[in-house]
């Protein structure tokens, strides 16, 4: 966000503080409601920490400043009339000072972005016992054979058995293929952008 843009925000609607939605950039579930203003604001484009102006405590604030439990900022765009900010962001813990993910207690997210984000965890964490770090052990290969399994599994229950049965399989598959990305670098979220290219790709109008 430039400078010309902080200054168009619509600062004189409320006293000089402006709402700011926290978003989690991976799952996309909203986190928390806090408020920013100018300086608020600034400090978290330059220390890439999110950072509100406390209303109880009249000042400054960082998330986390006390619990450890940062927000390190991704972006931060306005909507259209100027006086709201979305803030997407990375939480280094609970958001919720009841130790919960977001302060909205059902708030939903991506549920595949956050078994990505456990399958990160255990690769790089290889906890024994775990059947994913059993997966990684193995290797690409080993891993590539699975999925290979998994998705003949899926097509066998599309064509012989019932919804709840090819649900399962498809699942299963789903989950190896995670595993495999992520076992040569990748992610769900890299395929994903092929297919939103393909998509834009598709989608232009012809010359």
């Amino acid at each position: 966000m430039q400078a010309e843009q902080i200054d168009a925000l619509a600062w004189d609607k409320q006293d000089g503080l402006l709402p700011a939605i926290v978003q989690d950039a991976g799952t996309l579930r909203v986190l928390m409601l806090g408020y920013m203003d100018r300086a608020a604001l600034q400090v978290s484009l330059d220390s890439r920490r999110v950072t509100f102006f406390s209303r109880s405590r009249g000042r400054l604030w960082m998330k986390g400043e006390q619990s450890g439990h940062f927000l390190d900022l991704v972006s931060i765009e306005a909507d259209c009339d100027g006086d709201t900010l979305l803030v997407t962001a990375r939480p280094n813990g609970p958001t919720c000072h009841l130790q919960r993910a977001s302060c909205f207690a059902t708030a939903k997210g991506d549920f595949l972005a956050e078994l990505q984000g456990l399958v990160d965890r255990r690769d790089c964490e290889r906890p024994a016992g775990s059947y994913t770090t059993k997966l990684f052990d193995a290797g690409v290969r080993a891993i590539a054979q699975k999925v290979g399994e998994e998705g003949v599994e899926a097509a066998l229950a599309a064509v012989a058995q019932d919804d709840r049965a090819l649900l399962g399989e498809a699942a299963d598959l789903l989950f190896h293929l995670i595993v495999l990305l992520r076992s040569r670098g990748l992610s769900l979220h890299d395929a994903t952008e092929v297919l939103r290219s393909r998509h834009a790709e598709a989608s232009r109008p012809v010359a």
